[in-house]
């Protein structure tokens, strides 16, 4: 079972995600943009600080000490002539976690390196090499993404199971113990309405929001015409 702030950590970070790299061209979304950025980090923020103090299950250790055996999982294949022999539930494995790891280290210079843009660090050296920097690693976390669901995609059809079921519904398929004994929906819930507060705030600090004025205009006359 994955319990509910894991959860809602998660759905909260694609959505950011989604949402800053839909807004990253040109001026008109930029607040938007801005704050799902920020958002990403303060959700990073939050996994690490549950992976310190919550439970054993959402401790972010466990990904590191599997990560271990990835070069011995490499020397197998290497040395074994029949494929037979290759523990590949293993592989699949160990790439999902290495795609979860990369993902979420990643959240570090991309959140920097859109800091220095918004706050034009780069004019002290001269040129859009800082923005250039951004535009990579938000390319880079969008491989990552993309990645990462097809390895969700070939494990479902290799086993003939949805191994996204998980982070919908929280439960695994099958016979076994329930290692989480707390669900903690309270903290998912707070963790929700802090994500839902910032936005509040970063809306009420910018002087058109976080939405074009022409986008809110629009949908106000056609709110009036359809009232007509």
């Amino acid at each position: 079972m994955i319990d509910a702030p894991t959860r809602m950590f998660h759905w909260l970070f694609v959505l950011s995600f989604l949402g800053a790299y839909l807004t990253a061209d040109g001026e008109r979304w930029r607040m938007l943009h801005v704050t799902l950025g920020y958002t990403m980090a303060g959700l990073l923020v939050f996994r690490v600080l549950y992976s310190l103090f919550g439970p054993r299950q959402a401790s972010l250790g466990a990904m590191w000490r599997k990560l271990a055996n990835l070069p011995s999982w490499l020397k197998s294949i290497a040395m074994n002539r029949s494929s037979a022999s290759i523990n590949w539930r293993q592989g699949q494995n160990l790439l999902m976690t290495f795609a979860v790891v990369a993902l979420l280290i990643m959240v570090v210079p991309l959140t920097l390196s859109g800091y220095g843009v918004y706050n034009n660090f780069g004019d002290f050296l001269g040129g859009d090499w800082l923005e250039e920097v951004h535009e990579f690693f938000g390319e880079a976390f969008l491989m990552l993404v993309l990645a990462h669901l097809a390895l969700i995609f070939g494990m479902s059809v290799w086993h003939r199971k949805n191994q996204a079921q998980p982070m919908l519904t929280g439960r695994v398929e099958g016979p076994g113990p329930d290692l989480v004994k707390k669900n903690r929906v309270w903290l998912a819930v707070l963790l929700l309405l802090a994500v839902l507060a910032y936005a509040t705030w970063e809306s009420q600090q910018s002087p058109n929001g976080l939405f074009p004025n022409n986008v809110m205009n629009s949908t106000g006359n056609s709110r009036v015409h359809h009232d007509d």
